[in-house]
């Protein structure tokens, strides 16, 4: 390893411990449940005011954080700026989110949406009961948790979806499977032509190979909008199979509509207006991720 790229790899090393850090600034409170899993241990904490985080381990960084019983709570900085990709599609009416975590998505999603059809993926079914014993979350007749990776549920989608968020993703990187041009033309067969799909990935300070998933997602797609949160390093993308050049205005207009229109108690016209970022400059350096090179 040369000097330079030593000192490369160190500064994203630092820059990940502070990122991590920042993410669990709050301590964790007293542990309400813990289970091992396959996929580590799931632990649920406590945090005070009616709040409650699930964690991957003790220490783990919070992976969501639910008020159980208010359908409307958005406790992480992405959530808000991910809701806000509704506004390129028109009364959707399927959607389908690729990690159940807590179930925030899905459970926000239910209360605006009351007549749509919602599929929940994740892998973990530990995940899945603590998301029902614990966090509130409940299945209904047209809301229900499937048990299964989430890029063999995407390639066996046989009716098109209106949304789909993809948010199966860990403290500090995404399964390499959920990122190649493969994966992301399963989930562009799987999204209707006039829906979107809206990903939530870790910046490059945060997840090295993220300039190559956004150059995938750019050639894999007709449209992409990149979407910075805030002072954070999550980035959101909107994915769209078909051409719909917005500019910044355009775009903030149509998710204030959408705001005024639903009763969101937050403002996505602000959040685009602040966080809208060039997915060209975002995916320079990135290389085109396949099934045949992740990992090399």
């Amino acid at each position: 390893m040369t000097q330079s790229r030593a000192w490369r790899c160190g500064l994203r090393a630092m820059v990940l411990a502070c990122a991590l850090l920042a993410t669990a600034a709050h301590p964790a409170g007293p542990v309400i449940y813990e289970k091992a899993s396959a996929y580590g241990t799931v632990v649920i904490t406590d945090e005070g005011e009616g709040l409650r985080a699930l964690r991957f381990g003790r220490d783990g960084v919070r992976q969501s954080l639910v008020k159980p019983g208010d359908a409307e709570y958005l406790g992480l900085a992405y959530l808000p700026a991910a809701l806000a990709g509704l506004a390129l599609c028109s009364e959707p009416q399927r959607f389908l989110v690729v990690g159940l975590g807590g179930g925030t998505l899905p459970t926000f999603l239910r209360h605006h949406y009351p007549a749509s059809e919602i599929d929940a993926v994740d892998i973990n079914p530990v995940v899945a009961a603590a998301a029902k014993s614990h966090l509130g979350f409940h299945e209904d007749a047209r809301m229900r948790i499937h048990i299964t990776d989430g890029r063999r549920f995407v390639e066996s989608v046989k009716r098109p979806y209106d949304v789909i968020f993809l948010d199966a993703y860990g403290a500090d990187s995404v399964p390499a499977h959920l990122t190649t041009r493969e994966f992301l033309a399963a989930v562009r067969r799987a999204v209707h032509p006039q829906g979107v799909v809206v990903s939530n990935l870790w910046s490059v300070a945060i997840d090295p190979p993220y300039e190559s998933m956004v150059r995938t997602y750019r050639d894999s797609f007709d449209e992409l909008y990149v979407l910075r949160v805030g002072r954070t390093n999550n980035r959101i993308l909107f994915a769209l199979p078909r051409r719909e050049s917005l500019n910044r205005s355009e775009l903030a207009a149509r998710a204030r509509k959408l705001s005024a229109t639903k009763h969101f108690n937050f403002n996505p016209g602000q959040l685009i207006e602040r966080g809208l970022i060039s997915a060209d400059n975002e995916a320079a350096g990135g290389k085109l991720l396949t099934d045949a090179n992740i990992g090399k």
